[in-house]
């Protein structure tokens, strides 16, 4: 505080300038660093990941990324972990074959919103809790449901190769939701329709309906699928499939109805 002489010689008080604060710096933690890595890797996929672009996208110098992570493949490690943790686990109390579906559609959903994740999910030699937590709650329902331990191997493979599979395949079309498929078709083939009969056939009188969208696509397959493994586990339950039988011909055979 401030004096000075005033008139007639008063003595007055001024006040000192107020000092502006600089804002507080948010501490720098593994969930922001991860927080932030998901962020990039979603706006521009893993290539647009690394550390001087993470520190940048969090307002530090990359060495203090390092402090929390060694190295990219253990933020990817991170952030992987993170995106299952996004997928419903199998809900206790359900049957088998509700449970499967609702985690294949959760599967399908969280990876459309994690474009990048879809091949990195099963890649990952340190997992973490939220990643070993779902395949264990996987295999348990399974388990719960009279699958043995084989029988689970080959319906978990099964099952991912496809969430996974058709997951990739839409993520590559040369069209979206938002796109008229019909008029894509027809662009791709014309003026060559008339030379593949068949095609022609399931553009016009497929693809073409107002209604179509090929996501409906993934859950008649995941349907086929889930019956399949119902054969195959009531043959088990009726005695009519031997455990000796899985990995044979016999095994695979055993699905049809």
């Amino acid at each position: 505080m401030n004096y000075h002489l005033g008139q007639g010689g008063t003595k007055k008080t001024m006040k000192a300038p107020a000092t502006k604060r600089s804002p507080r710096r948010v501490p720098l933690t593994r969930e922001r660093v991860l927080g932030g890595a998901l962020k990039l890797a979603d706006q521009g996929g893993i290539e647009s990941l690394s550390m001087r672009k993470l520190g940048h996208e969090l307002g530090v110098e990359a060495m203090a990324v390092y402090h929390h992570f060694a190295n990219k493949d253990e933020v990817l490690d991170g952030i992987v972990d993170l995106v299952f943790s996004e997928i419903d686990l199998p809900a206790g109390g359900t049957d088998w074959k509700t449970a499967m579906r609702q985690r294949a559609l959760s599967v399908r959903d969280v990876l459309s919103r994690h474009r990048w994740a879809i091949g990195l999910m099963e890649s990952r030699a340190n997992p973490g809790p939220a990643n070993l937590r779902h395949h264990d709650a996987v295999i348990g329902s399974l388990r719960a449901a009279g699958f043995t331990m084989e029988m689970v191997a080959h319906a978990y493979s099964l099952l991912d190769s496809y969430i996974y599979g058709f997951a990739l395949t839409k993520m590559n079309l040369p069209f979206d939701a938002s796109t008229n498929v019909g008029e894509v078709a027809q662009r791709m083939l014309h003026p060559s329709l008339g030379e593949y009969p068949h095609l022609a056939q399931m553009v016009t009188e497929h693809v073409m309906k107002p209604a179509y969208d090929y996501s409906d696509e993934f859950e008649y397959g995941l349907e086929v699928i889930l019956d399949g493994f119902g054969n195959w586990i009531n043959r088990f339950a009726n005695g009519a499939l031997s455990e000796s039988a899985e990995g044979t011909g016999e095994w695979a055979t055993a699905a049809a109805p």
